[in-house]
Order: structure tokens, then sequence, then C-alpha cells
């Protein structure tokens, strides 16, 4: 298994490698940690860039000594130019099977500097993608039995976000819920129920939900089957939540709470990527935890 993980000089960068670095992996994981120089906040002052290529090199060679002290493998580089384009150009070379940045919080600035680079790498990345989150000063949550919330419909990517928290060591009492959500049909104004009432007779929207519930249930069974097979420790079902997808998600994972949310990405290309955000997107920018987004393996496009 190979592991990028992209830091900067933030807290939050730290504590992805606190967390990388209390989680068990695979015997052959590899990490790579990356740090990238801007060279854009540099444009007006090019005699800083060195200094600030040596103290990324030591920031970097200190995250990998983290993970070797904690008995990983781990190698070291720092790059020059703009993140986002560097991180996938990274991306594209190593075939990581998993990207690790951090959040730099939940309020809207940080939501807005989580948009400026983790957003775009959880856009393009062409494996799984993890936002690591947690309460500054807490311990990593890796370091203690784990709460994973695996968010599931039943899809192609929902399979295989299942396949791969199925395939992978977790800390010992590590516990693992399963939810669908029966999406209904929200209708933005009241005005918007004629139409709807007379070209679908309500005999079609009972059938519509039904076919909705149904679908959550078989998502549920075949995700939980899953886990089951893999030996991993399942909390008892609970009744399907119907409702919008982000936000029930959202509620779930904290009120539990989660310390990992794990779901699929539908695409990346074109309004795939729009479509991504629906979802997939929302619940990793606002959600209180780590929020693993599963990504079809594919070419990476700049």
């Amino acid at each position: 298994m190979k592991v990028l993980i992209a830091i900067d000089s933030s807290p939050c960068s730290q504590r992805v490698l606190d967390e990388a670095s209390a989680r068990p992996w695979p015997l052959d994981t590899d990490f790579f940690v990356l740090n990238v120089v801007d060279v854009q906040r540099f444009s007006r002052f090019p005699a800083m860039i060195e200094d600030a290529r040596r103290e990324a090199t030591q920031l970097v060679y200190s995250g990998a000594e983290q993970l070797l002290h904690a008995g990983h493998q781990a190698l070291a580089e720092v790059r020059m130019g703009f993140p986002r384009k560097v991180i996938s150009e990274c991306a594209k070379e190593l075939q990581p099977d998993l990207i690790m940045v951090g959040s730099h919080g939940r309020s809207a600035i940080g939501r807005f500097l989580l948009g400026s680079v983790a957003q775009a790498v959880l856009r393009i990345a062409p494996c799984p993608v993890e936002i690591v989150r947690f309460p500054a000063g807490g311990a990593a949550p890796s370091s203690h039995p784990m709460k994973v919330l695996l968010a599931t419909d039943g899809s192609e990517c929902s399979l295989a976000a299942a396949i791969s928290v199925a395939a992978r060591p977790w800390p010992m009492g590590t516990v693992f819920k399963v939810v669908a959500v029966e999406e209904l049909v929200a209708l933005e104004a009241p005005m918007a129920a004629s139409p709807l009432a007379s070209i679908y007779p309500a005999s079609l929207l009972e059938e519509l939900l039904a076919d909705a519930r149904t679908r959550a249930v078989n998502a549920v069974e075949g995700a939980r089957k899953m886990l089951q097979t893999a030996g991993l420790n399942l909390l008892d079902q609970q009744p399907i939540p119907a409702g919008d997808a982000r936000s029930t998600i959202l509620d779930l994972a904290q009120a539990w709470p989660a310390d990992l949310v794990v779901l699929g990405s539908h695409g990346r290309r074109g309004w795939d990527r729009l479509l991504m955000g629906s979802v997939a997107e929302s619940v990793a920018v606002h959600a209180h935890c780590s929020v693993e987004v599963i990504h079809p393996k594919t070419a990476l496009n700049d």
C-alpha cells in the first residue's frame, strides 16, 4: 500500500502525521511525505524561496522521521509550484492507494482554506482521499478504538468504499456502523406541488418512495455482509433514515459521534465533479470528524 501525505506547517498537518503514525497499516505500506512550496506566495520576494525550501525540507523530513519511529517506511520530498497542481502531479507519478491531507477547521474560514487545496485534491484524485480532522490537543483517533461510519447508496462507488473498509486493518475494538438514506422528493415551494401532483399520481410517488426504501435497505445489507465477512465488529442495524443524504449523514456522524466517515464518490469529470459535491464533498467539508472519500481508480486529469 502507498500513502501520500501532503502537509504544510499548520497544526492540522501535524495531526495528519499523528493519525498516520497511530493507525495500523498493512505490513508493506510505504509513506511519501510531501510539502509544496507555493511559488505564488513568493512572487514579490523571490529571494525568500530558498529559505522556504529549507524550512519545507526540515518539515517533511521531520514528518518522515515520525513515521519511521512508528515502525513504518517513509520517504520525504519538497516540490515547488502550485500546491493543488503539484499534489496532482505527484499522485500521477506515485499512484498511491490513499492521499491524506489536513483540514484547517470547521469554521467558514476553515472551510474556505480546505477548499483551496484539499477540496481540489478531493475532486481530482485517482484514489481515496482522507481529510483528517480531530479536536486539537486530543489523541489521534487511531490511538484508541475507532467509530467508523460507512455511508452507502448501493452504487458501484459505495461498493468500492465497503471493499476498502473491509480490506484493511483497524485498531482493536473499532466498531462500524453502516447507513443508507432513503432520499425523499423535496419540493422547494408549495407551487411546485401542483405540477408534480398532476404529472405523478399518488400511486407513482408511493412506488418511487418504496423503491428508494428498498434500495437503501439492500445497500445496507450488502455493505454489512461484506464487513461481517471480513470479521469487523458491526453495531446492530438501525431503522433506515429518510431525508437529505448530506444532512442526514452529517447529523448521524456527529450524534454518534464518529471518528471517521467513509463514503464513495460518483465521479470526477465534468458535471460529475459538481454531483460529487452534492454528498461526498459536502460531508468531507462540513463533518466534525475525519472523512475518507473513495474515488474510482482512474487516470488523473489536470
